[in-house]
């Protein structure tokens, strides 16, 4: 399959540093940078003129914050990815139930967000793995039942999202791990989620789990 152009759009407000990322995306064949902005206004406002295929921003910017653009610009057809330097379990939740396709930290390496932005093109969520120990922590509990899920397949799903393994998802509901599979097969038809992380990520983006008090 031919994959097509991805037009990427900046917004940091350190000039620096988007100098030296947009050196490195247009280094990638397929990636063309469309634009830049230094602060959250900005990056409305770019995405608004410009339509980028995926805009990358940074959560502390000045006028107004990434969650607050996010906020503004998450309805549209623009994937979002956040790049930063770290994020809490709250923002992480935050920044997906506003709409974030998911999190790349600034010290990626260059190929990891080139990849990011790919995935995120194909319909997919992308948390790095140093803080998918967070979002796994944040989760708690599946509350209210969508996708046409039955009550036993939300069980597998609060299972999954607190990081149980098909075995012990079979033992906690005493039933065998080939039913967990069908259980599992059924889940992913529903909710199209392709795999335990993207189940989680769409749980979240939904509103079907709650964070732990605190």
């Amino acid at each position: 399959m031919t994959r097509a152009r991805v037009r990427v759009a900046l917004a940091d407000d350190h000039e620096i540093f988007r100098d030296g990322l947009r050196g490195l995306l247009e280094s990638e064949p397929l990636i063309d940078v469309v634009g830049e902005a230094a602060d959250g206004y900005a990056a409305a406002r770019l995405v608004r003129e410009v339509q980028p295929d995926v805009l990358l921003l940074d959560v502390a910017m000045p006028k107004m914050g990434g969650f607050e653009a996010l906020s503004s610009i998450a309805e549209g057809p623009t994937r979002i990815l956040l790049l930063t330097a770290g994020i809490d379990r709250a923002d992480l939740l935050r920044a997906i139930r506003l709409g974030a396709r998911g999190v790349v930290l600034k010290e990626a390496a260059t190929r990891e967000l080139i990849e990011a932005i790919f995935k995120v093109m194909d319909g997919k969520y992308i948390i790095d793995e140093n803080v998918a120990e967070e979002l796994a922590q944040a989760i708690h509990g599946v509350r209210t039942p969508r996708f046409g899920l039955t009550p036993r397949e939300l069980d597998i799903v609060r299972a999954i999202v607190a990081g149980a393994s098909n075995k012990e998802i079979a033992d906690s509901l005493r039933i065998s791990p080939q039913t967990v599979k069908h259980h599992l097969t059924s889940i992913f038809e529903k909710t199209s989620a392709t795999s335990r992380l993207e189940l989680a990520l769409l749980a979240i983006r939904h509103g079907l789990v709650d964070s732990p008090p605190g």
